[in-house]
């Protein structure tokens, strides 16, 4: 994969330098960037896309394309000049995936049909650059350079409306690098985008397009939103919280001047979410008042949304999509029969068969957690038949890696026992989804999706497949992001390892190797504290299992795994020692 170098647009401006001799140095570069209002182009900014990878550059090839198709799905939608902001960031990710000619063609088209547009020129000037294309890196940076105006003058009003333009579409690139897991990295990235926005609207100000400016009004609000929802369980950061919210909701009132449809039923339904969240502060914040929102029911708000959408399935499938993540999935289920009822085509409608099967899968796992704790009976199994039946139509007209996906974890349901996933009661169901895994694994990243390789291993476990399960669980752990906050593949492999050692009758060396291989890499990767949580559990649920192991790694003198495990039951903040402690 490459690496981007410092922005092409500054090679040429210092040759127009008088006071740079040749051979200026580090120092004369940052004093330049420091001098410019705004630097055009996607290459200098702070992503991850543009550093060299933490981790594994097959994970990060992963997070890449993944990225890559869902901008895909959103280009499709989107019309207006948000499109540049999409494609420029889709010219960004294949040139990040070594896909130098489908970069340049990405760029070359922006600069045909927008050709104001500094970040495509510039963009395309670096392609150029790494191409070898001197005399076409120069035209271009020739077009950043004229673009920009004499001396960088922003106050000219063509000039401001292009800078505004490019900031905005850079806030937009920040909002969907990659290996944003961790909530540090997340809040910088918002706040970045937050500032660019605000930066852009101060450029451009009342020369701005009135539509333009309100979708980027809701584009800071939902960011807002995000933000809040971060800082949300830190009561030391609620004047913060506080804070977001009111500048949320007021951008959010102002997106409701719109006469753009999906934008402003999409600003009700999330005034709705935020009335909601109005009880948990200690006094209602001032911009429910502000906004003329005072006593407002968030039920109303969700039905202005709603029948602004009535009739454009486009609409309905992005409210059905904000009530899904929202947790509203009720709510969302009946968005999507009403998108469905509007645009039945499976082929021009497969978004709302998407949602709806993923509400049916949701539902049934929903209540199958509940049953397994006593506090609800069977799941219904006639929502994963129809959840069935909605991915067959998408799969006759989109087969993807996700669909198929979805499909075996279907099949996975209807195949183990609806209490205990331990039990197979359709073995057929079960070898469907093994199928269904199979057309996902041949897909173009299929093999580098852990929760693939984590559902195939439940499927082989179910068939009395242990060796092939464990090798799926291992598999899953190396593609896991290291330092998740969540560990997914490590206890289906210690249970599997365990379960393995149990049934064994002959030598088990190869089991006990393969166990302490897998907790010292899952430490390596994740940290000793986590992996310690799983190995308790481990303990708890298999106590009399993980004795007799315990009794054979004695035998044997691996002693490591012992400690490790007795002191993942000790008590925390207990001090006494474990011999002692187990002594009578």
């Amino acid at each position: 994969m490459l690496r981007a170098k410092p922005c092409p647009y500054l090679s040429v401006h210092k040759t127009k330098r008088t006071d740079m001799e040749e051979g200026s140095t580090e120092e004369d570069i940052e004093a330049l960037m420091d001098s410019l209002a705004f630097i055009p182009g996607h290459f200098h900014l702070q992503l991850h896309l543009n550093l060299e990878p933490e981790g594994s550059e097959t994970l990060r090839k992963r997070d890449t394309q993944l990225k890559q198709e869902s901008l895909k799905v959103e280009l499709e939608a989107e019309t207006g000049r948000l499109q540049y902001a999409v494609r420029n960031m889709l010219g960004l990710l294949a040139y990040h995936l070594g896909e130098l000619g489908t970069a340049e063609e990405v760029f070359r088209s922006i600069c045909q049909e927008d050709p104001e547009n500094l970040n495509a020129w510039a963009n395309l000037a670096h392609v150029y650059e790494q191409l070898g294309h001197e005399q076409d890196e120069s035209e271009c940076l020739e077009q950043v350079t004229t673009l920009m105006g004499p001396e960088m003058d922003e106050n000219q009003p063509d000039c401001r409306l292009r800078a505004a333009r490019c900031l905005a579409e850079q806030a937009f690139a920040h909002l969907h690098d990659v290996e944003l897991e961790k909530e540090v990295h997340l809040q910088e990235r918002l706040t970045t985008a937050l500032t660019l926005y605000n930066r852009a609207l101060h450029y451009g100000g009342e020369l701005v397009p009135a539509e333009e400016m309100w979708n980027w009004s809701f584009k800071m609000a939902v960011i807002y939103l995000r933000l809040y929802g971060i800082n949300k369980d830190s009561k030391d950061l609620e004047y913060a919280r506080l804070g977001y919210f009111n500048k949320g909701l007021k951008l959010l009132a102002e997106t409701l001047k719109s006469e753009t449809t999906h934008l402003k039923a999409l600003a009700w339904c999330y005034i709705g979410l935020m009335l909601e969240r109005t009880e948990e502060f200690s006094t209602v914040p001032m911009a429910v008042h502000d906004c003329g929102f005072s006593g407002s029911d968030p039920l109303s708000c969700y039905g202005s949304g709603i029948n602004l959408a009535t009739d454009d399935a486009f609409t309905l499938n992005q409210l059905a999509n904000v009530f899904f993540r929202s947790g509203k999935h009720e709510m969302a289920m009946g968005i999507c029969n009403m998108a469905l009822n509007v645009l039945p085509d499976p082929e021009l409608n497969w978004q709302a068969y998407c949602t709806r099967a993923k509400l049916k899968v949701t539902a049934y796992v929903k209540c199958l957690d509940k049953a397994k704790q006593g506090l609800d009976g069977i799941p219904d199994r006639q929502d994963l038949r129809d959840a069935r039946a909605d991915l067959e139509r998408v799969l006759s007209v989109r087969p993807c890696l996700r669909m198929h996906l979805e499909m075996g974890q279907v099949y996975y349901y209807m195949g183990v026992d609806a209490l205990q996933e331990s039990l197979m009661v359709d073995e057929m169901a079960v070898n469907q989804a093994l199928v269904s895994l199979a057309q996902a694994l041949h897909c173009p990243m299929g093999s580098t999706l852990p929760e693939l390789q984590l559902l195939r291993g439940r499927c082989l476990l179910l068939k009395g497949e242990e060796q092939n399960a464990i090798d799926c669980f291992k598999r899953a752990l190396d593609l896991e992001q290291p330092g998740g906050q969540e560990l997914g593949a490590l206890p289906l492999l210690l249970q599997a390892l365990l379960a393995a050692f149990s049934q064994s009758t002959g030598d088990v060396s190869h089991i006990i190797d393969e166990l302490e291989e897998c907790v010292q890499h899952a430490e390596e990767r994740h940290g000793t504290s986590l992996v310690r949580v799983e190995l308790k559990l481990l303990c708890r649920t298999h106590t009399e299992e993980v004795a007799e192991l315990s009794r054979e790694l004695v035998k044997r003198g691996k002693l490591g795994i012992v400690k490790r495990l007795l002191q993942s039951v000790q008590p925390q903040g207990k001090h006494t020692m474990l011999g002692r402690s187990l002594s009578v």
